[in-house]
């Protein structure tokens, strides 16, 4: 055999198992391309399919409530919290020990001022002040015949004049101990209703042991503190409107009696004192009232529902709804246009706004949660926000 036989047989001998294993691995790597073109025209498909339906979704109009802003008579007012206090109220006390000897004590009457409410026991002080009483008598008797001795230069000046100190002595030692039997005699000092009764006949009282309340209730008054930029609109004679929440639903009507001649130091509010008639005396001493005071003069303001507002940290928002050409049904299209609004005061349901909306405007007063800049909407007022200036409960 030849040389170049010898090559031939050796070099197919070894190109044949070198085809052998690259087959395979050619076979892999198509295999895998497929797998993998799959997979990717799987997640394109996906991602034009979610594209399509997220465009869709955001072309969709949204259903939204919507209320129109209107001017309406706007009267600003300040609120606050007060305690009442009677016009006049004491807790009626003995200002001696005594033990109790009488008692003329109704609970929860009506008295006039002067009424006996309770004796102590007097014991010999009636028979002290007789003899000190007889003494007086005495001195006098005295004075007046030694004026006449005097007169007719019977006796000196020195003797007339320790006559004089003689019975001043003697009837000031009756009105101290008049006095003494006084302070053992609990009266009404002025008219009012009283409490109820904490002592009964026969107990040991020590001086200025309460034996009951006595409050003036009509009228009855309402203490309670302002910021002190309401200090401006305040005035003696200013009707002021108050609730309690013993009475739901009902206002009483009573008007500024004083203001104090100081701002508090740390709180920088000043206390207000408003009277109310209380004639039926419902208000008690001790409860606690809202009260509202009319602040400046009526105004007209644009008005909205609160729930037409969108309140951010950044800024209060609304969205105005705007008409913008028609659809592919040739029917009017409403979009959204968000704009910042500067709010006044709150009346009820209703929020005073003092720019960003104009009268006429119509505003969405609800479903802002899924709107944006220039969404598209639908309206649907079958049911509204509640826009009450004055809302009440609804078992009221």
């Amino acid at each position: 055999m030849s040389t170049t036989e010898l090559g031939k047989d050796s070099s197919g001998q070894g190109t044949a198992p070198l085809k052998k294993m690259i087959l395979p691995l050619v076979i892999l790597a198509v295999v895998v391309a497929v797998i993998l073109g799959g997979i990717f025209a799987w997640h394109l498909f996906m991602g034009k399919m979610m594209a399509k339906y997220m465009g869709a979704a955001a072309t969709a109009p949204q259903t939204v409530s919507t209320a129109v802003a209107a001017s309406t008579s706007w009267q600003a007012h300040a609120q606050a919290i007060g305690s009442l206090r009677a016009v006049r109220g004491a807790d009626l006390a003995a200002q001696i020990a005594g033990v109790v000897d009488q008692v003329h004590i109704d609970s929860g009457t009506e008295v006039a001022a002067g009424t006996v409410l309770l004796k102590l026991r007097a014991y010999d002080d009636p028979a002290k002040l007789a003899q000190l009483e007889a003494a007086a008598a005495l001195a006098e008797q005295t004075y007046k015949r030694d004026q006449e001795q005097f007169a007719a230069q019977a006796i000196s000046q020195a003797v007339l004049d320790t006559d004089v100190s003689s019975l001043k002595s003697a009837r000031a030692q009756v009105a101290a101990q008049q006095a003494l039997i006084d302070e053992k005699t609990v009266k009404a000092p002025f008219a009012g209703r009283l409490g109820i009764r904490q002592v009964d006949e026969g107990q040991y009282l020590t001086a200025g042991t309460t034996v009951v309340t006595l409050q003036a209730l009509d009228p009855i008054l309402i203490d309670f503190y302002v910021p002190q930029q309401a200090l401006a609109h305040l005035k003696v004679g200013q009707v002021a409107t108050a609730t309690v929440d013993t009475y739901p639903g009902t206002h009483f009507t009573g008007e500024i009696s004083s203001v104090n001649s100081k701002v508090d130091l740390a709180s920088r509010n000043i206390q207000v004192r408003a009277s109310f008639a209380n004639a039926d005396r419902r208000l008690l001493p001790g409860m606690y009232a809202n009260v509202e005071i009319d602040s400046g003069d009526a105004t007209d303001q644009i008005t909205l529902p609160q729930a037409a507002i969108t309140y951010n940290p950044y800024g209060d928002t609304v969205f105005i709804v705007q008409q913008s050409g028609v659809d592919e049904h040739g029917k009017p299209k409403s979009v959204v246009q968000q704009r910042f609004v500067k709010l006044g005061g709150t009346r009820g349901d209703e929020v005073a706004v003092l720019s960003g909306v104009a009268a006429g405007d119509v505003v969405v007063t609800g479903g802002q949660l899924k709107l944006r800049n220039g969404a598209g909407v639908v309206v649907n007022n079958s049911v509204v926000p509640a826009n009450d200036s004055a809302p009440t409960p609804p078992n009221e």
